[in-house]
């Protein structure tokens, strides 16, 4: 039996995908949102997180982070992730935080149930679909730390929320800042956050 948890902000469409996977004798299926996601990890244990990487929390960064981490017995569940080719910022953060499985969110759910069984196994699955999401994630010019900075710039924090968000001092944001403007040839903040947001970095 593959204890799988699937993580979604959606609660009408993490439901309806919960109950479908919950059809298969080899699944036992546990849903929750992002922001009960690490209190669900801690008493369900599963073997594949199955993650959506949209997040409405946290400023839209998913605390991948969360559902990587080992359990009491010192096994890391092993994190699957539904995403879009237009979203290469995020499936960079996926591979970083170390996702063996990619499904298309906009493919065949049947992909979703191969993708949960090969990740169970401790295989890489990949949709082929996703592969120019992944050639934009390689060529983009943004640390994950400067992403994260721009993410939370992109929703209109302050340089002092920025700061006491991801625990840095104010004059480190304010250089990762003249950093993300420099590398993408932005005229300032504002100027950033539109080019990154074109490219669907953010």
């Amino acid at each position: 039996m593959i204890r799988v948890l699937l993580v979604h902000d959606e609660c009408l469409v993490r439901s309806v995908l919960a109950e479908w996977l919950r059809q298969e004798s080899d699944l036992a299926v546990h849903d929750t949102s992002w922001r009960g996601a690490p209190g669900t990890m801690r008493s369900v244990r599963p073997d594949v997180c199955a993650a959506d990487l949209e997040c409405a929390d946290s400023y839209g960064i998913p605390p991948l982070g969360e559902l990587c981490r080992p359990g009491p017995d010192r096994v890391r569940p092993r994190l699957l992730v539904l995403a879009t080719a237009n979203r290469p910022g995020l499936l960079k953060r996926a591979a970083e935080a170390g996702a063996l499985g990619y499904v298309d969110k906009e493919g065949s759910p049947q992909n979703l149930l191969r993708g949960i069984r090969r990740v169970a196994e401790g295989e890489r699955f990949v949709n082929d679909s996703l592969g120019f999401g992944f050639l934009k994630a390689a060529e983009m010019p943004l640390t994950r730390r400067e992403l994260s900075v721009l993410s939370l710039a992109a929703e209109g924090a302050s340089i002092a929320e920025i700061a006491g968000s991801l625990h840095l001092s104010h004059g480190t944001v304010r250089n990762y800042m003249a950093a993300i403007t420099r590398k993408t040839g932005a005229r300032n903040r504002i100027d950033a956050i539109r080019i990154s947001q074109g490219q669907g970095w953010l």
